[in-house]
């Protein structure tokens, strides 16, 4: 539905006879404006940040921090952790200020990969995205029915109270109807998603500093600077011993929360100014979401002081480690844990608009894979409704990650493989358009508004070798001696999805899928 010149009404891209340069840009790239571009710079920023959410991923993955190496590891990794994202996240600001689409990476890719190879890269990178922004999603939504489980449990006296402890059947009901409230909220205009997705970034900056101040000034108990910033625990990795494995085991909850930032790529379709605010929101996403973790970590750590009691699942949370932080933090001082439950709600709440952010950028994706033909039923999917919102692809986004936690009804280890996709499957999909940069590319790519120079290859090699490292520490055993239960699944799950997407290449797609399809009639 682009703009039609012999219109007497100016499209909301032109204001005061300036075209907007990411529609600009978007033109040149071919692509009609179908969706509304209504978002400023913080929007784009929040949606980014609503995602990343350190409230969320730092709270649920606490229990695998203190677990692997404990406060060093947590304080320390998150900064190495943070430091090399923030790399990987400045190539990848760099490639979006050139090609501001909603296809994002698989564009990217078939942009950067040259003309022989361009299907081929597309196809790879869009369906680990894509499959992975499900999985996150799937993922999400899933911690916070399991917050909901754990605030139901605290509410009713704790484990060792006689508490409610809800059932796989009830946590994947709960699970249910957080996404379809989300597939609900998703459907509405992006102007109301905006609102959203700016209280949501409030949110999470507010609820971070309340959380990181008020729960080790409530604890009757603390933990001293020095073991905060320096006690190594080794103690409850489960057969272990090796302190760099462990340390190394340790920066995942850091990564694993640093992920999802592709989404302010996603949404530069709906950006103003979006070769330029596109990659200010990549970059001033992953440069917050540090800051503000790493002050999380350190302040929720100082009221720590018996990491066996908090992983033990005989505690009052049955094992959730912050949840048992906050419940005794306010029961130690004032003999109820009630304040602790409503700290509780307030990472629920963040983590439900972590949720909802992580839906409105899988929609995204999927209306523009699909607008380039590479999903089956691609015509029904990339639809538009009148109010220039992606209905279908919302709902397909939702109903996908639904069917995905349901492996959970079968193995919490199959569930786990299958979210193991959110992070390997995300950084792969990162990683590949900004290989094709520093090597197809290196003398082709004609940089956007935004770009680093002559640092363009160094950072962006340094990136590439990150990830391949990530990919490999996400695949270590993370428990010995190993058996079914103790494997991780993590190299299966992504090999399955890498055979699968390069199996379908070669029966089928290499004889119709040309790539990025342009849908602007050029004279």
């Amino acid at each position: 539905m682009g703009w039609d010149p012999n219109e007497t009404s100016l499209p909301s891209q032109v204001e005061d006879g300036i075209v907007d340069s990411g529609h600009s840009r978007l033109s040149q790239l071919g692509y009609k404006q179908e969706l509304k571009r209504d978002l400023s710079v913080f929007s784009n920023f929040a949606f980014s940040f609503s995602i990343i959410s350190v409230i969320t991923g730092i709270t649920t993955l606490y229990n695998s921090g203190l677990t692997n190496g404990g406060p060093l590891v947590m304080v320390y990794g998150w900064l190495i952790a943070g430091g090399f994202s923030m790399l990987v996240g400045l190539s990848m600001a760099e490639i979006c200020s050139s090609y501001p689409t909603s296809g994002g990476l698989y564009y990217w890719s078939a942009q950067l990969a040259g003309q022989s190879w361009a299907p081929f890269a597309s196809w790879m990178t869009g369906w680990f995205n894509i499959v992975g922004q499900w999985a996150v999603t799937a993922s999400i939504d899933f911690s916070l029915a399991q917050m909901i489980q754990v605030i139901i449990l605290l509410s009713t006296g704790g484990a060792n109270g006689g508490g409610y402890e809800a059932s796989k059947y009830v946590v994947i009901a709960f699970h249910g109807g957080i996404l379809l409230i989300h597939a609900i909220l998703n459907s509405l205009p992006i102007s109301v998603l905006s609102f959203f997705g700016q209280l949501a970034a409030a949110w999470n900056i507010a609820g971070v500093f309340v959380l990181m101040l008020l729960i080790p000034l409530v604890a009757t108990e603390r933990a001293s600077a020095k073991f905060v910033f320096t006690h190594f625990n080794n103690d409850s990795a489960e057969g272990i011993q090796s302190k760099p494995y462990i340390f190394l085991l340790g920066l995942l909850m850091s990564q694993y929360t640093l992920t999802g930032y592709d989404a302010s790529a996603h949404m530069t379709e709906e950006t103003k100014s979006a070769d330029v605010n596109g990659p200010r929101g990549i970059i001033s996403a992953i440069g917050i979401s540090v800051l503000v973790g790493w002050g999380y970590i350190i302040g929720i750590t100082f009221a720590v002081t018996d990491i066996p009691r908090l992983l033990s699942t005989t505690n009052d949370a049955g094992g959730y480690a912050i949840a048992e932080v906050f419940y005794q933090a306010f029961k130690s001082r004032y003999g109820s844990g009630v304040g602790g439950i409503i700290c509780l709600g307030v990472v629920a709440v963040a983590i439900f608009f972590c949720g909802m952010s992580s839906v409105t950028s899988n929609s995204r994706m999927a209306y523009a894979f699909s607008r380039d033909g590479a999903m089956p039923f691609s015509s029904f999917w990339h639809k538009v409704n009148s109010q220039e919102v992606p209905l279908n692809a919302v709902w397909l986004s939702a109903v996908i990650s639904f069917c995905m936690a349901l492996t959970s009804l079968g193995s919490l280890v199959a569930f786990q493989a299958m979210v193991s996709i959110a992070v390997i499957g995300l950084y792969i999909a990162y990683a590949l358009p900004i290989f094709f940069r520093v090597t197809l590319a290196r003398k082709s790519f004609i940089p956007g508004p935004f770009n680093l120079g002559r640092f363009g290859i160094l950072v962006g090699w340094v990136a590439v070798i990150w990830v391949a490292t990530i990919s490999v520490l996400f695949s270590l055993p993370v428990a010995y001696p190993i058996t079914t239960k103790t494997l991780n699944y993590t190299p299966v799950a992504v090999g399955g999805l890498l055979f699968l997407t390069v199996f379908s290449w070669i029966v089928s797609a290499r004889h119709w899928f040309k790539g990025p399809i342009t849908n602007i009639d050029k004279k």
